[in-house]
């Protein structure tokens, strides 16, 4: 129950979260944006400061020296408004938008080298050219901060108007800039008589520059603002400035020009203050949107989250009272599943496991009944655990089967692979008797070694798979030494293995196969987890009633928590389904050769456990760090030689 009002609960407070998160974004924008077009004032008033600064300078730079008067006053008042914006920019005001406010701060110290300019320009070391530069890049800067938080999409979502409208700001912002820099370039111009090189180029690339700038207005602004537009271009001081630059253009093959500069900034300057207006006016319709939208995003928030609140009051109440009428079935539900889980389960699986194929299974017992089950639901869900607790069962049962037909396979598969090893082992000594050929001689050693390794590593499959050991028989008794020599013939590096000191005494026939067998694999482990240059030694010596062999070598060594598990392994009293055991040969990515990767000592494998040497027994030993297996009681020896002494 309490899943099933979690599932719409959580889908209606993610619905909840969706719209807060809608919400909440619009508010931070429209809050942003407000900001944005708060500090816009004080910005586009140095930027004009500037204009004008730079169209003067410009026109002083040209030779019209009535103009130094002029621009010394302007210089005035581009200072007095830049240090109005720094104490602005420093009051750090909530309202203002972080992006545009730190735009203005970069592009203010982009100003440091205002006054190094005007020592410039007064002691008459400046270019026309590269001042007209500096102050336009200047300009430039401050007219792109003023449109940061555009340029980062913090714009109220889904609100064309407010989106509409500030790109048409930053149009008409960019138009105002390129009359103004007309502005200042002709007055230097005129004031100079004509173009220089260059000069007309850059005349007609600013035209085009507010001519783009005035399409795109167009099609982003309200029809009020259009008319605003409209009427700025309208006035006569603009039909003035259309006919000065119709005296400019036919002055572009460098003739002189005879327009007094004064009229051209008096009617350009006109037309600049009229686009400024209408700056200001498409400025303050932005900022009135942007609070209606904030104002509108912070109700519908407030909505939002009230509502989540009821929804996860009302879900709480819901689920407190679902819990308390289920409390009862549902806590003997979980005894019942306890139950099943931790006795009647895995007994029955044990069971299965353990159990011979044609054993007939117990009788399950009967389910009790549940109290105050009679709903519906909760009686579906005993029957289902019972249903669980049966297919577990029929699971176990036809696991069973599989390792057993799997174990039959490997069975199979490895007799037929041990006879195959048979036949090639004769075919190789026939191969060898007649062999004259060194060379081949000694390729053909090299291939019986081999396959001497795959006959033992046939004979592991058979005891991995349950079967007994290898038919291989030997009439008689068979000294200890050549026992040794068989399992050093079934490992790869057997060059590295030296018996040091071995004790003779002679093994019954029948049990010399496994006892190689056995004693190959401690020697191949001893050879996997040592140094490539260390020897395995093997020692054999008498003990009382039982001879001892050790494979002595020297790695790395094993932890006493790992000693003891091996060896709890080794005895048969620690169950080797405990952990995995890898197969035999070198681990899996790693070659025999390389340095171990962990502590690891040599232990026989673990199939060991169900060998035919009833008698024998492995046991790992720190130190030296050895393996050492022993063979008893005498009736598996023949010859009495008493014990030599050994350290």
């Amino acid at each position: 129950m309490a899943i099933v009002l979690a599932v719409p609960t959580c889908l209606l407070l993610a619905v909840t979260g969706l719209g807060v998160a809608d919400r909440a974004a619009d508010w931070s924008a429209a809050r942003e944006t407000a900001g944005q077009v708060g500090l816009l004032p004080p910005v586009q008033e140095l930027v004009r400061e500037l204009q004008r600064e730079r169209g003067l300078t410009n026109g002083l730079l040209g030779g019209a020296k009535e103009y130094a008067d002029d621009v010394a006053a302007q210089r005035k008042r581009t200072d007095a408004v830049r240090s109005e914006l720094r104490t602005v920019l420093m009051s750090e005001s909530a309202d203002q938008a972080p992006g545009t406010a730190s735009a203005v701060t970069d592009a203010l110290l982009a100003l440091a080298e205002l006054d190094t300019t005007r020592g410039d320009i007064d002691a008459g070391s400046a270019e026309r050219a590269p001042t007209l530069t500096f102050y336009t890049d200047a300009i430039t800067m401050l007219t792109d901060a003023e449109s940061t938080p555009a340029k980062s999409g913090a714009v109220p979502i889904g609100d064309r108007r407010i989106a509409d409208g500030v790109r048409a700001l930053q149009a008409v912002s960019r138009a105002t800039e390129a009359v103004a820099l007309e502005r200042g370039s002709l007055n230097g111009v005129f004031a100079a008589g004509r173009f220089r090189s260059g000069e007309y180029a850059d005349f007609t690339e600013v035209r085009a520059t507010r001519v783009a700038a005035l399409g795109q207005f167009a099609q982003l602004a309200t029809p009020a603002q259009q008319s605003a537009l409209d009427f700025a271009f309208g006035t006569v001081a603009a039909k003035r400035a259309v006919a000065f630059e119709a005296q400019a253009e036919r002055g572009a093959d460098g003739s002189d020009l005879s327009v007094v500069p004064s009229r051209w900034w008096a009617a350009m300057t006109t037309l600049v203050d009229d686009l400024y207006d209408v700056q200001r006016k498409v400025g303050e319709e932005i900022r009135a949107r942007a609070d209606e939208t904030g104002s509108a995003a912070t109700g519908q928030l407030g909505g939002f989250l009230a509502l989540g609140a009821l929804i996860l009051a009302v879900a709480t109440a819901l689920a407190m009272f679902s819990a308390r009428s289920i409390t009862r079935p549902l806590g003997a539900l979980a005894d019942e599943a306890d139950e099943i889980a931790g006795a009647r389960l895995p007994t029955a699986v044990r069971h299965m496991q353990e159990a011979d194929p044609d054993e007939t299974l117990p009788a399950e017992p009967e389910s009790p009944q549940l109290p105050g089950s009679n709903a519906r639901e909760i009686s579906r869900l005993a029957a289902a655990l019972r249903n669980v607790e049966h297919t577990a069962v029929g699971l176990a049962a036809e696991q069973a089967v599989l390792r057993r037909n799997s174990t039959e396979s490997l069975a199979s598969l490895g007799r037929r692979n041990q006879a195959l090893l048979r036949r090639q082992l004769v075919l190789i000594t026939t191969l060898e008797s007649q062999e004259l050929d060194p060379d081949a001689l000694a390729e053909l050693f090299q291939l019986d070694h081999l396959a001497t390794r795959m006959r033992r590593n046939a004979e592991s499959l058979l005891l991995l798979a349950g079967e007994e050991s290898s038919p291989r028989r030997w009439p008689g008794t068979v000294t200890i030494t050549e026992v040794v020599q068989s399992a050093v013939a079934e490992v790869e590096e057997y060059q590295r293995v030296v018996a040091v000191e071995v004790e003779e005494c002679r093994i019954r026939g029948h049990v010399v196969a496994e006892l190689s067998h056995l004693l190959a694999e401690l020697i191949e482990n001893a050879l996997m987890f040592s140094p490539p240059k260390q020897p395995v030694e093997i020692y054999g010596w008498r003990d009382a009633g039982e001879y001892c062999l050790a494979v002595v070598d020297r790695g790395v060594g094993m932890s006493a928590e790992q000693l003891t598990h091996a060896n709890a392994r080794l005895s048969g009293s620690e169950s080797y389904l405990v952990a995995p055991t890898p197969l035999p040969g070198p681990p899996r990515g790693r070659h025999p050769r390389s340095p171990p990767r962990r502590p690891r000592r040599a232990a026989p494998h673990r199939r060991h456990g169900r060998h035919r040497l009833r008698r024998a027994s492995c046991h790992a030993r720190p130190a030296p760090r050895s393996a050492t297996c022993g063979v008893g009681p005498r009736n598996r020896m023949t010859q009495d030689v008493p014990p030599p002494s050994f350290t």
